[in-house]
């Protein structure tokens, strides 16, 4: 198909320069770009399907603290010091309260 393009001076002479180098034509330089420019933008849609992974199910109930604890005996400290944590720092009358904070094994 023939049509009429304005093109950039600058770009045509590129355009000349580069399909005189590669012994091709002007026209077929054109259309392998246009070509590059359209399959680049469906790329993305092309992407396989992220995997799914079977994890087992949940090994303790969240919502159950007692259990929850039990199955971190081995991060006693850890669970000390984000409990001291979560506690309010400052009582209603504004005085520190004063509690220490245990990081090791007491």
């Amino acid at each position: 198909m023939k049509t009429t393009l304005n093109i950039d001076d600058t770009v045509m002479a590129q355009l000349k320069r580069e399909a005189a180098r590669q012994g091709r034509t002007m026209s077929e330089l054109v259309e392998t770009a246009l070509r590059l420019l359209f399959g680049a933008k469906r790329a993305p849609t092309d992407l396989p399907p992220l995997p799914t992974l079977r994890s087992g199910g949940h090994l303790v109930d969240v919502a159950d603290r007692e259990a929850l604890y039990h199955s971190m005996e081995g991060f006693a400290p850890f669970i000390r010091v984000l409990t001291a944590l979560s506690r309010p720092a400052w009582r209603s009358e504004g005085t520190p309260i004063g509690e220490p904070m245990f990081f090791g094994r007491e």
